[in-house]
């Protein structure tokens, strides 16, 4: 079990890391705006529980094999731009209705999860984040390591779902508002199919570090 110091200083880390703008929040904020409140808060569920299986990763050891294997770090990056770069294409060529979520709602909930969960599986460099910012907060002496971290992990997307949560219900309101102006439903899936395509083509020219 890690110390309550610890523990503490992973949440006011957490916290600050989390209010940074970066790609997960531009991500739910594409979604939110576009999709509306129910699809951005599935979003950032899905998003979490990434989160948490990546965690459980590197817990066991299994990120290493990006750094053991960088061709498996390669395939799994371009995996991962493809696939956000096929969701801004499909937005973008898609009609407005299909973007408003029309058809079976639960089916949309559960494809809202696993393209949230999957944009965070797929990308390699929240693995690496969590290999190299996790481990500062463990304390070989007071129990297993592995634990720890999934502990740790734990904590941290549960603060961060928090947070992402709150960003979605904002960005949710500001997309109803915006739909109610003439025109502005179409910006919103250009603006919305943009970012996906954005966030998938900045993954794709990344580098480890």
């Amino acid at each position: 079990m890690p110390t309550l110091t610890s523990i503490s200083l992973l949440l006011v880390t957490t916290i600050v890391i989390c209010i940074i703008p970066g790609p997960d929040m531009l991500y739910i904020i594409a979604r939110s705006t576009g999709q509306g409140r129910s699809s951005g808060i599935v979003s950032c569920l899905g998003i979490a529980t990434g989160g948490v299986l990546q965690t459980t990763a590197v817990a066991l050891g299994l990120s290493g094999l990006f750094l053991a294997v960088p061709v498996a770090y390669e395939v799994i990056k371009f995996a991962g731009a493809l696939y956000l770069i096929y969701l801004g294409v499909r937005t973008l060529l898609s009609r407005e209705e299909m973007l408003a979520g029309t058809g079976s709602e639960r089916t949309g909930l559960l494809r809202a999860f696993f393209q949230g969960a999957l944009t965070t599986l797929l990308n390699p460099k929240v693995a690496f984040f969590y290999l190299a910012f996790l481990p500062q907060f463990v304390d070989p002496a007071r129990g297993a390591v592995p634990l720890q971290l999934l502990l740790l992990g734990l904590l941290f997307n549960l603060v961060s779902l928090s947070i992402d949560s709150s960003i979605s219900l904002l960005a949710s309101a500001l997309g109803i508002w915006l739909k109610r102006h003439v025109g502005a439903a179409k910006i919103i899936q250009k603006l919305t199919g943009g970012i996906l395509v954005g966030l998938g083509v900045r993954l794709a020219f990344s580098s480890r570090q």
